[in-house]
């Protein structure tokens, strides 16, 4: 049974191996085999900085072959001994035999730790690097990609990349030492039993020809049922607040349930197909194995071998046979660390965040507070189709500006266009310093802007942790600072442990209100000159919200507050209003912003 299942996976791995092959020869012949080689170019460049290691783990993986061979060898001549020869070197490979065998076992224990120590460390060289470079990454581009799919390319992805980079340079001097020394050994005591052990391999790859493209598919629709069960699952418990809110956790669970009805019918059809050809293989490597096993019965008969040898011949064919199925599924390794690593480099090659190095020297003038100008500026998530066109926007130190107007027309674009998220298709957005000094909005400004998004931002842990990510130095007085002027302390303080208090992801145990002053106390810690509040009071009563922002500003007089809002409180305390409609960001009078909170 054990040599059954043996020849069964030896064939798995052919008809992937075969598969992945002629996937090789059509990207050769279409022009795109560079491709491969330039992402292999990109895995080499995170294996060199472990060449050693490499080296080492190679050297070991070689001593390691040779030892199993030795073990072999030993086992053969204690088998001639228990049968009656060489009963003079019983001792002698006894002895050679049980140390090899130790060290076998000591070395390829060792192998196996070093090699997932190795592992783990190529694998935080990539991630940190990716995680880097995905945080840089242009807002926009990035935005095209689920995060099911992000996450999928993190892990997953990096994962066979990581475990590739140091194995598959080795893997392939190692088999093919293995593959020459098992051959030696064999031919050294019968070509005509090494030609047909060295033959059997070969046949049952070219056997699985045919079943490849039916393998192929089923593999490809596996991958992409994999894919989008796990987009189903991250949205379901994303969102598991509305779902639960809404009533209808009756339908995600039957939805989930039609999803492993799915995947359960996918799974039995593959699992037909794999019984199937199971059978087809187990078949030939049955007689494959019977056609050696009976020549080596013949050769035994006529006494021209002895049963040690015969076991020799044996377990060294299937040693054979595994080295060759080994070294050709090198093949489909190469091809899925490559599909792998070009995954991961769309994420590396996707366009940066704008930088302006210069932003840095505006922090000398942050005292005196900055305007925010926008001038005719033109924008659009889609090229022809402009969500924001030729407008004009300012806002100045010591001012509250609010921005209203419809959902969806274009007021958070706005404020991503402020923060340097997105960059103007026409026009200029820019900051400006008291003393003239103008740069375009970009990713290296954002530093000047305190940010409080719509919805709830509190993350998992303590609420001094979540206030202490944006200033980690800050001291527990500061802190408490900032919850007073946010309007937050006197909820915190009854608090058992305080701001040491613990609360759930997305702010679980908090009330809407209280994590939207615990978001607006963080962004009052990074004490910025510029305080962006997006629809962030509106689970605030009028008069807590004016108080908030009254503190906020009494805090820091030369501060630019810029609010999107619906709530009349606001409007009453702004020094200019802009409406954001029909892709014209507009400023009001002061007759059409009364009349406007009035009409709230």
């Amino acid at each position: 049974m054990s040599e059954q299942r043996e020849n069964h996976e030896q064939h798995a791995n052919s008809r992937v191996a075969f598969e992945s092959f002629n996937i090789l020869m059509s990207k050769w012949l279409d022009g795109s085999f560079t491709e491969i080689i330039d992402d292999w170019k990109w895995i080499f460049s995170y294996s060199k900085r472990h060449k050693w290691a490499i080296v080492f783990y190679t050297l070991m993986g070689l001593v390691n072959t040779t030892l199993g061979i030795i073990t072999s060898l030993m086992s053969k001549y204690m088998l001639d001994v228990i049968t009656g020869y060489q009963t003079d070197k019983l001792w002698v490979l006894i002895t050679v035999a049980v140390s090899s065998m130790l060290l076998s076992l000591t070395v390829g224990n060792f192998l196996s730790r070093f090699s997932l120590k190795l592992s783990i460390a190529i694998s935080n060289d990539i991630q940190g690097d990716i995680f880097d470079k995905i945080i840089d990454a242009d807002w926009l581009a990035l935005s095209r990609y689920p995060n099911g799919d992000l996450l999928n390319r993190f892990r997953s992805d990096i994962g066979t990349v990581s475990s590739n980079a140091i194995s598959w340079l080795p893997s392939i001097i190692i088999l093919i030492y293995n593959f020459i020394a098992t051959f030696v050994v064999i031919l050294r005591y019968d070509w005509f039993m090494a030609v047909l052990a060295f033959l059997g391999a070969p046949f049952g790859f070219a056997l699985n020809a045919i079943l490849m493209k039916y393998r192929r598919a089923y593999a490809r629709r596996s991958q992409e049922m994999g894919s989008e069960i796990m987009s189903f699952q991250v949205e379901t418990f994303y969102n598991i607040d509305t779902i639960k809110s809404f009533g209808i956790a009756p339908y995600y669970s039957d939805k989930l349930r039609w999803w492993q009805r799915k995947s359960r019918d996918f799974s039995l059809k593959y699992n037909m197909f794999s019984i199937k050809t199971g059978v087809v293989n187990s078949i030939f490597g049955s007689l494959v194995q019977g056609a050696v096993f009976g020549y080596c019965l013949w050769r035994l008969w006529r006494k021209d071998i002895t049963y040690g040898t015969m076991t020799l011949f044996m377990t060294q064919r299937s040693k054979l046979a595994g080295a060759f199925s080994s070294l050709v599924g090198i093949i489909p390794a190469f091809l899925n660390s490559s599909i792998s690593a070009h995954r991961i480099r769309e994420l590396v090659d996707l366009p940066r965040e704008k930088h302006i190095p210069q932003s840095g020297e505006l922090d000398q003038y942050a005292d005196g507070g900055f305007t925010v100008e926008m001038r005719d500026l033109s924008f659009g998530y889609v090229r022809g189709k402009r969500v924001i066109r030729r407008s004009d926007f300012i806002a100045q130190p010591g001012e509250i500006i609010a921005l209203v107007g419809p959902s969806g027309e274009g007021k958070t674009t706005l404020i991503r266009l402020i923060l340097g998220l997105v960059q103007p298709k026409g026009g200029e957005a820019v900051i400006r310093a008291e003393n003239g000094m103008e740069l375009p909005l970009n990713a290296d400004t954002r530093y000047l802007f305190s940010y409080v998004p719509q919805g709830n931002t509190i993350l998992s842990g303590t609420i001094a942790e979540n206030l202490r990510m944006v200033k980690r130095d800050a001291t527990d007085e500061e802190i408490v600072e900032a919850l007073e002027t946010a309007c937050a302390w006197d909820f915190v303080s009854r608090m058992p442990e305080g701001i040491h208090r613990k609360v759930g992801e997305r702010g679980r145990g908090l009330s809407e209100g209280q994590a939207q002053r615990i978001a607006i106390a963080r962004a009052v810690l990074r004490d910025a000159p510029v305080l962006l509040l997006d629809e962030a009071t509106s689970a605030l009563d009028v008069t807590t919200e004016r108080r908030v922002l009254r503190s906020i500003m009494k805090r820091r007089p030369n501060r630019t507050c810029i609010v999107t809002t619906h709530r009349p409180s606001v409007l009453n305390m702004c020094q200019r209003v802009y409406r954001v409609m029909d892709g014209r960001v507009t400023e009001l009078s002061e007759e059409e912003s009364s009349q406007m909170a009035m009409d709230f």
